[in-house]
């Protein structure tokens, strides 16, 4: 039997989430190879903005959990997106954000960002979500007062391992 373990890190990051999904073919460099480039403008800013509260977040750990990073083996994740609201829903009812972006590419923009803060050897670390939402402002218990992210990590553990022995 697995289990998740208690919550490693959480990191929580404002601001617009861009998707990471289609790449424009821009040319060829020098040597031949394929410029291709981000389609969406949101995408950047939002690797940004992840992998510095990731950053912060691993930094206010205390050393001892510090020197646990970049995590290494299974993980289980909690990835709760919140969108802003459009102007055109309605405001006293609860709504879904059922449109662009997409919440696969979302995670895979903000799992780069993860990556490139070092918080984890590689995404492929991830083999379980508790959660994987989307959500607006004030219509979810874990939805941020602004657009962002919460992003929690839990180790996975082998129980039988320990039943065993």
């Amino acid at each position: 039997m697995t289990v998740a373990t208690d919550t490693l890190i959480r990191i929580v990051a404002y601001g617009t989430p861009g998707p990471q999904g289609s790449k424009s073919f821009k040319g060829r460099s020098r040597t031949g190879k394929a410029i291709m480039v981000e389609s969406s403008k949101k995408v950047k800013p939002w690797r940004e903005a992840v992998e510095a509260a990731a950053l912060q977040a691993v930094n206010a750990l205390p050393r001892h959990l510090r020197d646990g990073f970049p995590l290494d083996g299974p993980l289980a994740g909690r990835f709760v997106f919140t969108l802003r609201k459009p102007l055109s829903a309605p405001k006293r009812r609860r709504t879904w954000p059922t449109t662009y972006p997409d919440t696969s590419k979302l995670l895979r923009s903000t799992e780069d960002a993860l990556t490139k803060a070092g918080v984890w050897v590689d995404d492929a670390r991830i083999v379980d979500f508790d959660r994987l939402a989307k959500v607006f402002p004030g219509e979810d218990p874990e939805a941020l007062d602004q657009p962002g992210v919460v992003i929690e990590l839990r180790r996975i553990t082998d129980l039988s391992a320990v039943q065993r022995g």
